[in-house]
């Protein structure tokens, strides 16, 4: 019998986020020795973590402030970095549309990469029940925690940690296990390919626009594709 209890869904967001924290770590540890090297205080630096909480946009704050960027400049660049996140919330929306504004504010704050690519699978294919926010709360929870810890550790380390530890390409073995967990229908196939098609071509565009360009290429061409869902070659 499934339990549907919050507490069965939220430790179940946990466990769905815990392999995922294996390259969140090092990617918080390296934004916490970046953001020391930028200039920021140890201080701002985990501040940053838990206002923004946003790994890529935290960096791009960074290396904006130690080029001592206009803060106008690093407000607008920051949002469109995080213009993904509507993206998100447009893909959740549905299954959260009843929850009072408490819990929706709680969520929007929680809904980022990984808490998203762990949970959507849930939400969509899953069973309909009352609590399940409760999944996409457990999954948002565990890498907040992760990221502040990892921030915390960066900040404190600092220096201490070798460069021969190559923790930059953490970030990208992450997005790869993102990719992977979220690819559960031929139409997710689709769009992922699509995506990685444009993607390369599009980073020539100014402001990080052609990482909006290829999700929403990916996205209409897993729209189209999801009819198709189902049925055999």
């Amino acid at each position: 019998m499934f339990d549907d209890s919050p507490r069965a869904e939220f430790l179940g967001g946990v466990r769905a986020e815990l392999p995922l924290l294996l390259g969140v770590v090092p990617f918080g540890l390296i934004f916490g020795v970046l953001g020391l090297a930028a200039g920021l205080p140890g201080w701002a630096v985990v501040l940053s973590s838990s206002l923004i909480f946003a790994g890529s946009s935290q960096v791009v704050f960074a290396q904006l402030w130690s080029g001592a960027t206009p803060p106008p400049v690093m407000a607008a660049t920051v949002g469109v970095v995080n213009l993904r996140h509507l993206l998100y919330s447009a893909a959740v929306a549905d299954y959260l549309r009843d929850l009072p504004w408490r819990w929706k504010l709680l969520l929007a704050y929680l809904l980022t990469d990984e808490a998203f690519a762990a949970a959507i699978g849930r939400l969509r294919d899953g069973p309909p029940t009352a609590h399940r926010h409760w999944f996409l709360c457990g999954t948002g929870f565990t890498l907040w925690a992760g990221w502040q810890l990892s921030t915390l550790a960066g900040v404190l380390l600092g220096a201490a940690i070798p460069e021969s530890w190559s923790l930059d390409f953490s970030i990208a073995l992450t997005f790869i296990a993102l990719l992977v967990l979220s690819v559960h229908k031929r139409s997710d196939a689709w769009a992922a390919i699509a995506a990685a098609a444009v993607v390369i071509p599009a980073l020539a565009l100014p402001h990080k626009s052609g990482l909006l360009v290829a999700a929403g290429v990916g996205i209409a061409v897993g729209l189209f594709m999801r009819r198709f869902d189902g049925k055999t070659p």
